[in-house]
């Protein structure tokens, strides 16, 4: 019997529900987390590295997620036989984290940009690794508190230059309104799962869906007058204190105008009647930010997301000791898709491939050019040169196809005269400059 070993041929591709960015796309994702990340530090939220796996107990914590969750858990064991599990959000960590420091100083603002993981079914827009982008607030009851999230959202849409509109509610406030309208304790998450809906299907379809949830017709329609209700924030809220007694929910009226009143600008922040996000998670306000204006082609989801969860984590702890905390949630996925489409509608098609604001061509002046590089570096200026000894024909249509802004050509003519040719890529020109007058170009 001879040796003969079978060809083995690795198919390669990836695990199914992930995704490979290529630079055209890391470099849009990347500027979105810059932006981000500088936003947060601006609000003093304090940067936090939590590990991707975690202690399986710890993600299974009858408080930490849900039935549901669990079963989009990734589990593993190690060598020790203990069993792990991949993390699938990073609330559970941050919360985990300010039980383990007892001693941490109150507040505590942290932020933390990752991928998660659940091992759910795949579809479109859904998979099965995906970033978050967090900031929370632990330790503070103050409407302040509440009010720097939705100041945070402003600021950050407002650099990216996308158009939001903030939606602002309170888990007390749409207590009281299914209160008064009287729907029953039992069919209530029914109603809220139903109302959640109401920016993805028409309102007839939800009517339809709470008639079928057995929701007399009559109540359904109390609710949805109460929920179109049209006016100011400060009317909505005067409107409301007419329907409830006092409680909790007038407490959250109370809430309401305290957020509102703390904020600069409240002119793409509306407070929204309807606004849920999964009532029984928020312990008071809640808030989502969408596009204002959006056309037929432009994102639908959310781009951001939160609220207020004061029992979260001492419930998470097994704990008596309730620790306030409210959070906010920017969704990358979708941004980075609206700015892309944004960028196409501008008329500027060019997709960059490269981060490089230049790209040197030498020719027969490597050393030179060398040099040229490592100054136009030491200025902060992003710099590529010709590795492959190419043709100046082909160096330009690789530079073209990068969509790099500049190259930069040098000859022994060129230098010799202690000069270089500049090449805008987007107009062609040309100019003829010394290396000073190249960086003041490329820095402008």
């Amino acid at each position: 019997m001879g040796n003969e070993s079978k060809e083995f041929k690795l198919e390669l591709e990836r695990a199914k529900g992930t995704r490979d960015f290529p630079p055209e796309e890391m470099i849009v994702r990347q500027q979105v987390l810059d932006t981000l990340r500088t936003s947060f530090e601006l609000f003093g939220f304090n940067p936090l590295e939590t590990p991707i796996f975690e202690r399986f107990d710890v993600l299974a914590s009858k408080y930490a997620g849900g039935a549901e969750i669990l079963k989009e858990t990734f589990k593993m064991k190690d060598q020790g036989n203990r069993d792990l599990g991949l993390r699938y959000d990073l609330t559970v960590p941050a919360s985990r984290f300010v039980g383990m420091n007892p001693s941490l100083k109150m507040p505590f603002k942290r932020y933390q940009m990752g991928p998660v993981f659940r091992d759910g079914p795949i579809k479109l827009g859904r998979y099965r690794e995906f970033w978050q982008c967090d900031v929370d607030t632990f330790g503070s009851k103050n409407m302040l508190a509440d009010a720097e999230c939705v100041m945070l959202a402003q600021s950050v849409f407002r650099k990216l230059n996308l158009d939001v509109v903030v939606e602002v509610s309170n888990r007390k406030v749409l207590d009281g309104i299914l209160t008064y309208c009287e729907i029953p304790e039992e069919k209530r998450v029914d109603v809220i799962t139903a109302i959640d809906k109401l920016k993805k299907v028409n309102i007839k379809d939800v009517e339809k869906e709470l008639q079928e949830k057995g929701i007399p017709s009559e109540l359904i329609d109390r609710l949805f007058r109460v929920l179109k209700t049209t006016a100011t924030n400060e009317e909505k809220i005067a409107k409301l204190k007419q329907l409830f007694p006092p409680g909790p929910a007038c407490e959250g009226l109370k809430e309401m105008q305290d957020l509102l009143s703390s904020l600069d600008d409240q002119s793409n922040v509306v407070f929204e009647l309807g606004l849920a996000r999964g009532l029984a998670y928020y312990t008071g306000t809640v808030f989502e930010g969408f596009l204002r204006n959006s056309k037929e082609d432009d994102v639908k989801s959310s781009l951001c997301g939160g609220g207020r969860y004061d029992k979260m984590v001492g419930n998470f702890l097994q704990s008596n000791k309730e620790v306030p905390a409210v959070g906010l949630s920017f969704g990358i996925e979708p941004i980075t898709e609206q700015m892309k489409i944004n960028k196409q509608r501008s008329g500027d098609g060019r997709v960059q491939k490269s981060v490089a604001q230049v790209f040197i061509i030498p020719i027969q002046t490597v050393p030179f050019c060398l040099q040229v590089a490592g100054i136009l570096r030491k200025e902060g200026i992003n710099t590529e040169i010709d590795l492959m000894d190419r043709a100046i024909t082909k160096n330009l249509n690789y530079a073209n196809v990068l969509n790099i802004p500049f190259v930069l050509i040098a000859g022994t003519e060129e230098v010799q005269k202690n000069r270089l040719k500049l090449k805008n890529m987007k107009s062609g020109e040309e100019q003829m400059l010394t290396l000073a007058e190249v960086v003041k170009v490329l820095q402008s």
